[in-house]
């Protein structure tokens, strides 16, 4: 599987306008401006912290990657969004200090205030954020009244990657869900030249702190610890792609009537599994031929243009979707196929596998309920 997902550790929002407040273990993490508060005039903002472990990180490029060309990308599932009613820029840059969760919600009574918040990078009464901020980094406001928000890196002497910002532009009728394209920083955290501290999201600058009630925006994604199938992600795309058939007297279907089935799927899957998925192929309607054996033994190959997805059953929602580069499915000496992680795929839920190819110009996708689950 040329997709991989790994999942946070750890994330919270912090808010200046509760500038000691820990969300830590709140369903949603939210990049919101408000231009006033409760009983403050003053305009506010939200922001959103995300760590995955380096070890799942660095396990993923050394042993599922190895010497391949990859990409990294940040996702975040929405929840909310009101008040879009022009361009808003989301940006993810990597996090300068180190930080903890800590027990809270939004708005606990009292206030939970033992990890991160706007003031604390730890927790309330022990290390503030804009305390000793390292070199090649900033924090956004250090006067008395945002006295906080996080501490994040510019830059980096990495030279392969010295630019470590990402972000995504919403419009009106856009797709509202986080798609950050995020390689750059992770290829920072692999080779050391950044400390793993994490993810800092949030709205471009001169767009927090508002004053135009015109310009109120509520962007609310799920979090780690949501009740629903949609937590945050950080997914490895990468090129397996091979099409080598070698001495194979097999041919490639040319007919668009096709047929193809799963030659080995049990349907349970443990989540440390590595499944290599074969298809059998055949035309629906065999040419007429003149011979011994039954036509329908006959195994034929997917042309190079066919391509797998991943569905969750319950939601018809793709958790890998159909990609050119990605998920093109490969060949050998004995059959077409493809690979697939299970653990990259959440554990106790039923998926189903989707086919695409294109045959003589028309493209089709299969769908034979190809379906398994992934169990702990």
């Amino acid at each position: 599987m040329a997709v991989y997902k790994i999942f946070p550790t750890q994330d919270a929002t912090i808010y200046s306008l509760f500038p000691s407040m820990n969300t830590g273990l709140d369903e949603i993490i939210e990049s919101t401006t408000t231009a006033f508060g409760f009983d403050n005039p003053s305009p506010q903002t939200s922001r959103f912290l995300m760590q995955f472990s380096p070890t799942d990180i660095s396990n993923v490029i050394t042993q599922k990657i190895g010497d391949k060309t990859w990409d990294a990308h940040l996702r975040c599932f929405i929840s909310t969004v009101t008040g879009l009613n022009t361009d808003t820029t989301i940006e993810a840059w990597p996090l300068a200090k180190t930080w903890d969760n800590g027990t809270g919600r939004y708005l606990d009574n009292p206030l939970t205030t033992d990890g991160t918040s706007w003031i604390w990078n730890t927790y309330d009464g022990d290390s503030q954020w804009i305390s000793s901020i390292p070199a090649n980094a900033t924090s956004s406001y250090t006067s008395s009244v945002y006295p906080g928000g996080g501490v994040w890196y510019t830059g980096s002497t990495n030279t392969l990657h010295p630019d470590v910002s990402a972000s995504q532009t919403y419009a009106l009728y856009n797709e509202f869900d986080l798609n950050l394209g995020v390689t750059d920083i992770v290829h920072n955290w692999y080779s050391g030249s950044l400390p793993n501290y994490g993810f800092i999201v949030k709205q471009a600058s001169n767009e927090e702190f508002i004053s135009n009630t015109d310009q109120q925006i509520e962007i609310k994604y799920f979090s780690i610890d949501t009740n629903t199938i949609y937590p945050p992600q950080l997914e490895f795309r990468w090129d397996d792609f091979i099409y080598d058939t070698g001495s194979s007297t097999q041919t490639i279907v040319n007919t668009p009537q096709v047929y193809a089935s799963l030659a080995n799927n049990p349907g349970t899957f443990y989540s440390e599994s590595v499944q290599r998925f074969r298809l059998n192929v055949r035309p629906q309607f065999p040419p007429i031929i003149f011979q011994t054996a039954s036509v329908y033994t006959t195994n034929y190959y997917l042309p190079t243009a066919s391509y797998y997805a991943i569905q969750d059953l319950d939601t018809n929602l793709y958790v890998v979707e159909f990609d050119s580069t990605y998920t093109k499915i490969s060949a050998d000496a004995s059959s077409s196929y493809f690979d697939v992680y299970m653990n990259g795929l959440e554990p106790q839920r039923w998926y189903k596998i989707l086919i695409q190819t294109t045959i003589d110009g028309t493209t089709l996708v299969l769908d034979n309920n190809y379906t398994f689950k992934v169990v702990n």
